[in-house]
């Protein structure tokens, strides 16, 4: 704490902060630091401004990536419901696309932040073309399988004839093309890793952007472009994602990242793709644990009721966006560990880490009082159902009693990662979600007959538990050693 103290007098000492005008000129300079691309030195200056600096374009990069989703549901939702339901297989069936992409892009943003604490640019183009590598040799007989067997793979998820019928177009395109959500993510990654986070937040943007505009002219045949129903959208998603990725490629191979790629980097390394691929799958694991754990409490919320299931979605989905914000401190804490790691400053990344995890905890307090109180107002946006209301406002009260824990350990775990020890949070999610918040939830509704509550109760319970024994596990200083 002291540490903490510290630094935030270092950061508030210059004599031009003490007039309210210099204070919003310096906090606007900073913005657009951020947003415009900054050419900072993480591993020298203050700490505050670097967590700052990396913290707001992956906010905005992660918000980007959600719009996805919205914009593609909102267009389809007017197709009819096997439409709507043909998206919502597809996307689940993509939930191991996304698992492979997250877990190779923890690792991926681990070993390019260690490289460039280095100061070896080239090293750091070595790890990023062999991510490049390994995610094609995953994504391709993913997208074999979409193109070939959309029909049965949809079959297997519960789709009816009709929903078969409608979206088999759709799943072989978005499954069949799943290389360009897998790039998306690894080079992303890279880009985070590098220091280079505005890089990444304009990729998503420049996507998203041409998702928007082809959405509707693909889906409903505007001007001259063919009616392609939910095929439409699907065209228009991959079309988007794929301008992603071909702007990342071209700013990594251009020059323009602090990661540097020339033709001695394109050859297939073995040894350092095998080093990534080990890495990574601790980071799949820590998101197929925490996506399964997920799944059982809404199947135990199920047990009482539709309106249990709507108020809890509707909770749920309030809080994920609330904490964007705190993931974008936790990720720029893991490139700060990387990289300082890398410069052979071990205890400036562990300052990043409680720094972050202290702005991160102001942060999702003020979050957690502004929840309790307005709760009911909160949940009213989204439905005015008398049955429904009353979980929501239970869910987003009981889960926000515990934020000041989680805002700790999401820094802690993410640190972790960025330091390139992906093996300590899958054990810590492992046993605080699948031996304890699962039992836990599951005792609390039914045999202490607490209902629904009792699952809510349980998720502020476990996540505190993870909360502490990351921070446990973060002061034993295990990390500091991890080899990436």
């Amino acid at each position: 704490m002291s540490q903490i103290l510290e630094e935030v007098r270092e950061t508030s000492a210059a004599p031009e902060a003490v007039t309210p005008r210099s204070g919003i000129a310096r906090a606007w300079s900073v913005v657009r630091e951020s947003v415009g691309g900054s050419q900072q030195d993480f591993t020298e200056g203050g700490i505050s401004r670097a967590i700052v600096v990396l913290a707001i374009p992956m906010v905005l990069e992660m918000l980007m990536e959600s719009l996805f989703g919205i914009v593609n549901v909102f267009w389809v939702a007017g197709l009819g419901e096997d439409a709507t339901a043909t998206v919502g297989l597809t996307e689940s069936m993509l939930a191991l696309v996304f698992g492979v992409a997250l877990g190779l892009g923890m690792a991926t943003t681990a070993m390019v932040a260690r490289r460039i604490g280095e100061k070896d640019a080239a090293g750091a183009g070595a790890a990023a073309v062999q991510a490049i590598w390994l995610g094609t040799l995953v994504s391709v007989p993913i997208g074999v399988a979409g193109i070939f067997f959309a029909p049965q793979l949809l079959g297997l998820m519960g789709g009816s004839p009709e929903v078969i019928a409608a979206g088999t177009g759709y799943n072989q395109i978005i499954i069949g093309g799943n290389i360009v959500i897998m790039m998306l993510f690894l080079l992303n990654g890279i880009f985070r890793g590098a220091g280079d986070a505005a890089l990444a937040m304009r990729a998503l943007w420049l996507a998203n952007v041409v998702n928007i505009v082809l959405d509707p002219f693909l889906i409903f045949g505007w001007g001259p472009f063919p009616e392609l129903g939910v095929t439409g959208s699907a065209i228009a998603t991959t079309i988007g994602r794929g301008t992603g990725v071909v702007f990342q490629l071209w700013i990594l191979l251009s020059g323009r990242s602090r990661v540097r790629v020339g033709r001695e980097q394109l050859r297939i390394d073995t040894g350092v793709m095998w080093r990534l691929a080990r890495l990574s799958l601790g980071g799949v694991f820590q998101f197929l644990v925490a996506t399964a754990s997920w799944v059982a409490l809404v199947r135990i919320v199920a047990i009482f009721g539709t309106a249990a299931v709507a108020g809890y979605t509707i909770a749920l989905r309030i809080i994920v966006f609330a904490i964007l914000p705190s993931w974008g401190m936790a990720n720029a804490a893991a490139t700060l560990v990387g990289q300082n790691l890398g410069a052979q400053k071990p205890e400036r990344a562990e300052r990043s880490v409680w720094l972050a995890g202290f702005a991160n905890m102001l942060f999702l307090g003020t979050v957690a009082i502004v929840f309790i109180i307005f709760a009911e107002e909160l949940i009213g946006i989204f439905t005015e159902e008398p049955a429904v209301v009353p979980y929501g406002v239970a869910c987003l009260r009981y889960v926000s009693y515990g934020y000041v824990f989680y805002a700790y350990g999401m820094v802690m775990v993410q640190a972790f990662n960025g330091a390139g020890d992906t093996y300590t949070p899958t054990v810590i999610n492992l046993i605080c979600y699948w031996l304890f918040q699962i039992p836990l939830a599951y005792a609390l509704s039914i045999y202490f007959g607490l209902g629904a509550h009792g699952v809510f109760l349980s998720i502020t319970i476990a996540e505190s538990l993870i909360a502490v024994v990351a921070v446990l596990m973060f002061r034993r200083g295990r990390w500091k050693q991890q080899q990436v």
